[in-house]
C-alpha cells in the first residue's frame, strides 16, 4: 500500500479542486461559445456514438467535463465534492485521478458498447431498406424497427403510400425520413461527469460502509444501503429503456462496475482495516 499517499483531511483536495474549477470553465465556454459565437461545443467534446460524423476518439475523456444544464453539472459537482474530497484524502491525489479518469472511460466504453447493442440492428434495418425502400418494405421497417414515440409520422407517410402505391413521391419521402431518423438515433450526444462520479460514490461505498448519507439532506442511510439499491435502480431503469428517459444509466453502472475492478485490483482496504 505505499503508493496510497492519504492527504489527511482536505476539504478541497488539489485533484476535486481543480476537477471543480475545470468543470465550471468549461460549462461557462460552452455558453458563451453557443450564445455569443455559435461555436457548438457540444458537436466536437461530447460522446457520440462511433458511427455518428461528429464522432472523435477525444470525446471518451472530454465528455466528462460537458455538461447539459446547470442542474446537471451541480448535482454531479456536488456529489464530486462530498465523496472525491474524502476519497483524494485517502488514495492520495495521483491515485484518486488515475481511479477518475478510469472509471469516467470505462463508463463511456460500456455505454457505448450498450449503444452497439441497441443500434446495430437498427441501423442494418435502415441500410437494408434504404438499399431496396418499396411499400411493404417499409411497413415491415415501421413494425420492426421504428421507435413508439416516431411512428406517428411513418405510419402517416405509409397510409398516403398505401393509398398510391406508385407514387414516387411517398417512395422518396419514406428515404428521406429513414434517414433522418437514423441520423437522431447515432447522433445523440452524452454529456457530464455522471460514469466516473458513480464510481466515486461505488468506492464510497465500499471503504466507508457504514458513513452516513442523508438523503435530500434530511434521511439517513448508511453508504452501502444508499450504493446497493441506487445500483439496482440504474440497472432497473436501464433494462427499462424508457424513451422518454435520457440518462445514460449504463455509463453509470460502467463507472461502479470499473470502481469495483479498480477498488479489487489495487487491492484497497477500509482504513479501519490497517489498525
Amino acid at each position: 500500500m505505499r503508493e496510497f499517499r492519504p492527504l489527511g483531511n482536505t476539504i478541497f483536495p488539489p485533484v476535486v479542486k481543480n476537477l471543480l474549477i475545470i468543470n465550471g470553465i468549461v460549462f461557462l465556454a460552452t455558453n458563451v461559445f453557443q450564445n455569443s459565437l455559435g461555436f457548438d461545443m457540444y458537436q466536437h467534446f461530447a460522446l457520440y456514438y462511433y458511427e455518428s460524423p461528429n464522432f472523435r476518439i477525444w470525446q471518451f475523456i472530454t465528455h466528462l467535463f460537458m455538461h447539459g444544464d446547470f442542474m446537471h453539472i451541480f448535482s454531479n459537482m456536488l456529489a464530486l465534492w462530498m465523496f472525491g474530497a474524502v476519497l483524494e484524502n485517502f488514495f492520495g491525489s495521483k491515485k484518486f485521478l488515475q481511479y477518475y479518469i478510469l472509471t469516467g472511460l470505462g463508463a463511456a466504453l460500456l455505454h457505448t458498447g450498450v449503444q452497439y447493442i441497441e443500434l446495430s440492428s437498427f441501423i442494418e434495418n435502415s441500410r437494408d431498406y434504404l438499399a431496396n425502400p418499396t411499400l411493404g418494405r417499409f411497413g415491415q421497417f415501421i413494425e420492426n424497427t421504428v421507435p413508439e414515440a416516431y411512428q406517428r409520422d411513418f405510419n402517416s407517410l405509409y397510409n398516403f403510400w398505401q393509398a398510391d402505391p406508385t407514387s414516387l413521391n411517398a417512395k422518396n419521402n419514406s428515404v428521406e425520413l429513414v434517414k433522418q431518423l437514423t441520423d437522431i438515433k447515432i447522433n445523440i450526444p452524452t454529456v457530464g461527469a455522471s460514469g466516473a462520479v458513480f464510481g466515486l460514490l461505488l468506492a464510497f461505498g465500499m471503504l466507508f460502509p457504514n458513513a452516513v448519507i442523508y438523503l435530500y439532506f434530511f434521511f439517513p442511510l448508511k453508504a452501502k444501503y444508499f450504493v446497493f439499491f441506487y445500483g439496482l435502480f440504474e440497472l432497473y431503469s436501464g433494462i427499462a429503456n424508457n424513451p422518454d428517459d435520457n440518462v445514460a444509466h449504463f455509463a453509470h453502472l460502467g463507472g461502479m462496475l470499473i470502481g469495483f475492478i479498480l477498488i479489487k485490483l489495487w487491492r484497497v482496504r477500509r482504513p479501519g482495516d490497517y489498525f
